[in-house]
């Protein structure tokens, strides 16, 4: 079985008034292949009358990013087409492959009536072999998102398979990714297959894997094994998936993690020559 290795509490990185923590990248990881990266927004009180989110156009390559939104609403637009409206509960997976500009905003409503928010942004590396796939997005809303019930804990499915309930995204690298609400007391057993990196943070309350403990705001780095057990005296939120390590080079500048300087580069070019597109935010 799985035991903790190491623990690496998120730090705080604010962006404006938008309360920010940070545990990967951190002091002692760099990375966790293939998760590169991983912003927890919030929790907080937006007033009414508000600015929103501050995250306009920008670009992205060679990577995709799962928004979580636990609380509140985020709007999504892109440069392929894509736009939506998420509500809590709901999840964006957005694969920018060769490239793409988003805008990840508060919709108006949010902006006007205020309220609380809370997001978790993670970033998945693709192989180099994907890095130029075409982008693609996808919104689920919490009804769209299988609830599996097991041993104490709602499993929220987003990608991969429990228990013979297969999650509504396709991940192109077959990243299972999922939130797990534990309640207090409840005690969890996955088959998670050995080899696997697995991606556990702790988003509130915490948890007990052997004998070692893990407590909210901590990105908790597992060893290899069989199967991972946990468990929580009172109760947990956590974002959990794993995926089979790449195992390739990470070159990243900004908004874009390719496999060489030169692809970097490429990147910048063809981000400044309108290669991207573009949307009105």
């Amino acid at each position: 079985m799985r035991t903790i290795a190491r623990l690496h509490a998120a730090y705080r990185d604010d962006i404006g008034d938008l309360s920010t923590r940070r545990p990967l990248p951190g002091p002692a990881i760099e990375q966790l292949d293939p998760f590169l990266f991983l912003n927890h927004h919030g929790p907080q009180t937006y007033r009414p009358g508000n600015r929103g989110l501050p995250f306009g156009p920008h670009p992205h390559r060679g990577f995709e990013t799962v928004t979580f939104i636990l609380e509140g609403q985020l709007s999504h637009l892109d440069s392929g087409g894509h736009e939506s409206v998420i509500d809590a509960g709901g999840v964006q997976w957005m694969t920018a492959g060769s490239g793409l500009v988003h805008a990840e905003l508060s919709p108006e409503t949010f902006k006007r009536s205020g309220g609380p928010l809370e997001i978790l942004q993670l970033w998945v590396n693709l192989p180099s072999r994907l890095k130029m796939t075409k982008p693609h997005y996808v919104g689920l809303q919490a009804p769209d998102i299988p609830k599996i019930q097991k041993d104490g804990a709602t499993i929220e499915l987003i990608s991969g398979e429990v228990d013979g309930v297969t999650g509504p995204i396709k991940s192109l690298t077959g990243v299972a990714m999922s939130v797990v609400r534990l309640e207090a007391g409840a005690a969890l057993s996955l088959p998670i297959p050995a080899g696997r990196a697995v991606f556990l943070y702790v988003v509130r309350g915490s948890i007990a894997i052997g004998d070692r403990t893990a407590g909210a705001a901590n990105l908790v780095e597992l060893t290899d094994g069989e199967g991972l057990d946990l468990s929580s005296v009172d109760g947990a939120v956590l974002l959990l998936g794993h995926a089979d390590p790449i195992r390739e080079p990470v070159v990243s500048h900004g908004p874009f993690v390719m496999t060489t300087r030169e692809e970097i580069i490429q990147a910048i070019q063809d981000y400044q020559a309108g290669k991207f597109g573009s949307v009105n935010a």
